[in-house]
């Protein structure tokens, strides 16, 4: 409006800023016709597409939160079985003795377990990698990051076990549970957990499952965190 007043308070002033303007409605050269064309025809195209493109729905997946370490249950019931998750222990992570050992893992860190003479801890981490390749590694990947054949069909991708913020940060009995459960396992109030990991004990033996974690940790050269 102040420019208006302003323009117009003169005759004179007025008819300046009038010409232009007519000049470009009557179009009478080149140049004040293209000048009318981009003010008639573009210009109001360019403003309604703006004004579509910021009002339309979006098309994207709305963003959603993922837990990735649920709250687990006190105890979890497998194939009849009950195993406390705070007092259970894998049955597999054993010295030479036979006797369970958190440390054992580290003796044989740079051992070969598909050497026909290994000991019986790197047997066992063997017969883990072999349900391993034959069951997991199509969507957590050859070397359990994650990136398996069938990983990028899933959102959010499967779990990466090398990362530091995965099996590194739990307990071996809450990857227990996780695994012969699966996503469809996971409690109700904690909904949407985007997990579409199938309950392994539907497949696997409870040996298997014990096994299987086994490998991952030993592969991964993660310890399982303890309950102290």
């Amino acid at each position: 409006i102040g420019i208006f007043m302003w323009v117009s308070s003169t005759e004179a002033s007025w008819q300046d800023f009038r010409k232009p303007c007519i000049a470009v409605v009557d179009a009478k050269t080149p140049t004040t016709r293209i000048i009318r064309a981009v003010s008639v025809v573009l210009l109001p195209f360019l403003v309604g597409f703006l004004g579509y493109n910021s009002m339309k729905p979006s098309t994207d997946e709305p963003i959603e939160l993922r837990t990735v370490h649920p709250a687990p249950p006190a105890s979890t019931k497998v194939h009849g079985k009950t195993f406390v998750l705070q007092t259970a222990s894998n049955p597999y992570r054993v010295d030479d003795s036979g006797k369970y050992s958190d440390k054992v893992q580290n003796d044989y860190k740079d051992g070969n377990p598909w050497d026909e003479k290994a000991p019986q801890f790197l047997q066992y981490v063997r017969e883990g990698g072999q349900i391993f390749f034959q069951n997991c590694h199509f969507c957590h990947g050859d070397n359990l990051n994650g990136r398996g054949m069938f990983a990028f069909a899933f959102n959010p991708i499967p779990a990466n076990f090398t990362d530091a913020g995965t099996i590194a940060q739990l307990q071996e009995t809450f990857v227990f549970w996780r695994v012969s459960k699966g996503g469809i396992g996971l409690p109700r109030e904690g909904f949407p957990w985007a997990s579409v990991m199938p309950p392994w004990e539907q497949h696997l033996t409870i040996d298997e499952i014990w096994k299987v974690i086994l490998f991952e940790y030993w592969h991964t050269g993660y310890y399982p965190r303890t309950w102290d």
